[in-house]
């Protein structure tokens, strides 16, 4: 119950923060977005947890879940993130996999990367 309620106020912030950005970008002079279309491949397993990922991307405003490639037996689940304000990919990606791992210790329990 306690990781759940971390994941929330953890995604509210990140909602806020996110919407903060959107609109001081919206009234200050210069080039409004750098967007880009990253591809992010998926720790995620369960229908779940990936509808559960994606629904918090697109909720963050900034992203955009624009597609999925289903996994394999040997390829991860994987998503396409449209970002309106993509500075750096490494950062991108460090964020979703920040809110991958938030997720699935909320889902899995706090020793999930262990049984991985």
């Amino acid at each position: 119950m306690g990781h759940a309620v971390s994941y929330v106020l953890w995604l509210v912030k990140e909602v806020i923060a996110g919407s903060f950005q959107v609109a001081r970008k919206a009234v200050t002079a210069g080039p409004f977005a750098t967007p880009s279309i990253i591809r992010y491949d998926l720790r995620c397993e369960r229908d779940l947890e990936v509808t559960w990922m994606a629904s918090s991307i697109t909720i963050t405003p900034g992203t955009l879940v624009v597609g999925t490639a289903h996994g394999t037996d040997t390829e991860p689940v994987t998503l396409f993130v449209h970002c309106v304000f993509d500075q750096d990919r490494e950062e991108v990606v460090a964020g979703l996999r920040e809110m991958e791992d938030r997720l699935l210790r909320m889902l899995r329990g706090p020793r999930w990367e262990e049984a991985s």
